[in-house]
Parts: C-alpha cells; sequence; structure tokens
C-alpha cells in the first residue's frame, strides 16, 4: 500500500494500476498560515496602541492648554500688578509735584544755575538763595533747593581753582585758601584739596 500524504494525484496508470503522484507539496489557504496570523496579530496591536496614543496625545494636548491657560492667567495678573503699582507711583509723584510751593520750584532753579553755570560752592549756593542782598528765598526753600540740586561740587571747586590759577596768577597755597575761605568761594577742604590735586601743571 503506497502512503501519500501532502501531495496531489495527477492521473493513474493503466498498466499497473498505480497512481503518479506529483511532486508539488498541497498548497495551504492563506488563513492556515501561521505568517497570516502574526502579521494580523501585528496590526491588530498596531491599530489598537495607535487609538491609546491618540488617547494619549490629546489628553496630553487638553493638559498641555489648560497649563498655558493658567500660565498666561498669572502673567497677566503680574502685568495688571506692576501696571498699578507704576500708576500708583505716578499718582503720588504727580502729587507731591503739586504739592510743592513755587517758591520751593524757584529757588531749585535758581540754585541749579549757581551751581551749574557759577560753580559755586553748596554753601555759597545756600548763602546767594537766602540773602538779602541775593535772592532772599526762605530758609525752608533754599533748604529744599540744596536737597534737590544735582550738582558736582568737586567738578565745581576745580573749576574755580582753574579760574584762580589762569586769570589771577594764583599759587596753589593761595587758590586753596581763596576755595575754602568763608569770605571767598565756601568749599569744604575736601573739595578744595581736590581741586588743587587736579589743577593743570
Amino acid at each position: 500500500m503506497i502512503k501519500i500524504t501532502k501531495y496531489r494525484i495527477i492521473e493513474p496508470l493503466d498498466k499497473w494500476g498505480l497512481v503518479i503522484v506529483s511532486k508539488e507539496k498541497v498548497k495551504k489557504p492563506i488563513y492556515k498560515r501561521w505568517w497570516f496570523w502574526l502579521i494580523l496579530v501585528v496590526i491588530v496591536i498596531g491599530i489598537a496602541s495607535g487609538g491609546d496614543d491618540t488617547v494619549k496625545d490629546e489628553a496630553a494636548e487638553e493638559e498641555t492648554d489648560e497649563v498655558v491657560e493658567e500660565v498666561e492667567e498669572v502673567e497677566a495678573e503680574e502685568v495688571d500688578e506692576e501696571t498699578s503699582e507704576e500708576e500708583i507711583v505716578e499718582e503720588e509723584a504727580e502729587a507731591e509735584a503739586e504739592d510743592i510751593p513755587k517758591e520751593y520750584e524757584s529757588a531749585l532753579k535758581k540754585a541749579t544755575s549757581y551751581a551749574n553755570n557759577m560753580h559755586m560752592s553748596k554753601a555759597g549756593v545756600h548763602d546767594q538763595l537766602t540773602s538779602e542782598y541775593g535772592e532772599g528765598f526762605s530758609e525752608e526753600a533754599a533748604e529744599y533747593a540744596m536737597d534737590n540740586v544735582e550738582a558736582d561740587w568737586n567738578e565745581n571747586a576745580l573749576q574755580k581753582g582753574i579760574s584762580y590759577q589762569d586769570s589771577m596768577a594764583m599759587s596753589p597755597n593761595a587758590v586753596y585758601d581763596q576755595l575754602i575761605s568763608e569770605h571767598g568761594e565756601n568749599f569744604t577742604e575736601e573739595q578744595a584739596q581736590y581741586a588743587i590735586d587736579n589743577l593743570p601743571e
């Protein structure tokens, strides 16, 4: 007896009553192939994981949007607070400016002119502001002016020293005495020494 497995019968032979068997293997249907199921499983897993990723991505995007919105709200609040603080400072400055008496403003303008144009000392400017032979401002107005004037007193002493040296041919010692004299320029000793140390040779 001849056992035939996984082979296809082609045709019988009449002479011996046997059959010729093809050497070709019988092909299985595609759904019985192992690689078919492997591919199918991979596809199913891919679809399933892809769906999860989509859901995760959507959730992550929603969380990101919420965080961005919160950050924007905080930044907006901080900007509002900063703006409010700036407005308060400006309002206070304006209120202070409105509260400053006109005499004080005038005294400050005069002090600025004496200090920066005539290179006077701080004490000299103060005396000029309050003198009855000078500007005649009140002591309070003069004090306000001296507290708010912007001047480089060392530089003023130097400019006065150069003027005495050039126009009156004074020696450094004489210049120093003139700078600190209460009947002269009335600079401090430190300011006068700065001038002497920086006089051109």
